[in-house]
């Protein structure tokens, strides 16, 4: 009997119960032997393991002397889906092996809750609610003095990988002109998808909705700060939606509490947040607690491409699903893991 190839599965802070459905999972342990581990635990598996694994399904930490171990592994399936910089990358891909992140089944669940916030800030949603459950509601024009309509509205996008791209494609019914600011894609990647290119300072400046889609690198950290948001129009929106440490968050808060802008954010500096953190009872900004994309139909999702890709690598074709990564970036990736509580 032909043994099944060997997959090591180390999927922290995932499991495979979240990111399988039951009938998938079944699927993978039909056609797979299982070797479930905890990440830290991978380097210490005995030697015949290691080189009998074919897949990692997870991001564990390799060194040097335990990829040498590895004889046999052809991918690293990652599906807490943010590149660390935790093995060597120049060796990994010299040897051929595919680092696959499966992010992208994120990018419409983000972009649907940017929208949400960016209606949020521009028409007072929540804040309406509230003050009607208090009593104190404003009817017709009188609850409307500040709102604005998103609709014609100058946007303007800091980065444009899948999440960027898929809040791009969803406001094309608002009719919005699009700036984007990515300084990894050249200006003809961004024609393509029909929004123009802009620096920095342009987005900034001239846009009344600002939505920040861009990964944590060892270059961009903290990289929107004060002089950034002080730029920024008068009463624009600040939307959050990758890292927060792409943002001086500080600095932030100070431009929301001086009323210079509104800001929404999916994700903090420290995750769980803690009670006293003063972002919490900020007026002018809306919070949600890293919930933009961690619905259960995204994360079966990840079973389902991890599912196809393997089987296409089994047959000694390339994957076709999940993103792989780039030897040019992958190391300057610096997003921190999710936490599961």
């Amino acid at each position: 009997m032909t043994s099944k190839p060997l997959v090591i599965c180390a999927p922290e802070p995932r499991t495979l119960d979240l990111i399988f459905t039951p009938k998938a999972l079944a699927e993978l342990r039909a056609r797979y032997d299982l070797v479930e581990t905890t990440e830290d635990a991978v380097a210490n598996l005995d030697a015949a393991t290691l080189g009998a694994a074919r897949y990692i399904l997870g991001q564990p930490p390799i060194s040097a002397a335990t990829l040498a171990k590895m004889t046999n592994l052809r991918a690293v399936l990652n599906v807490e889906s943010n590149l660390i910089d935790n093995m060597p990358y120049d060796e990994v891909f010299a040897r051929g092996i595919h680092v696959l992140t499966t992010g992208a089944v994120f990018a419409l669940p983000v972009a649907e809750m940017g929208i949400a916030m960016a209606l949020d800030l521009a028409r007072g949603v929540s804040g309406a609610d509230q003050a009607f459950q208090e009593g104190r509601e404003q009817w017709g024009g009188d609850g409307n003095a500040n709102a604005r309509l998103l609709s014609g509205a100058d946007v303007g996008i800091v980065g444009f990988g899948d999440l960027g791209r898929a809040l791009c494609r969803l406001l094309t019914g608002f009719r919005c002109n699009i700036s984007v600011h990515d300084p990894w894609l050249p200006a003809s990647v961004l024609h393509d998808h029909q929004v123009t290119p802009a620096s920095l300072d342009d987005v900034l400046q001239g846009s009344d909705f600002v939505f920040v889609m861009a990964s944590v690198t060892s270059e961009n950290r903290g990289f929107l700060g004060a002089e950034a948001f002080a730029r920024m129009r008068p009463g624009a929106a600040f939307i959050l939606l990758s890292r927060a440490d792409v943002v001086d968050f500080d600095a932030l808060m100070a431009t929301v509490e001086r009323g210079h802008i509104k800001a929404a954010s999916d994700v903090f500096p420290t995750e769980p947040l803690p009670a006293d953190h003063p972002v919490r009872t900020l007026q002018g900004f809306l919070r949600s607690a890293h919930r933009a994309g961690a619905l259960d139909s995204a994360f079966k999702q990840m079973g389902d491409m991890v599912l196809e890709d393997m089987g296409l690598m089994d047959r000694d074709l390339p994957p076709a699903v999940c993103k792989r990564a780039e030897r040019e970036t992958a190391r300057r990736m610096r997003s921190k893991p999710v936490e599961v509580n």
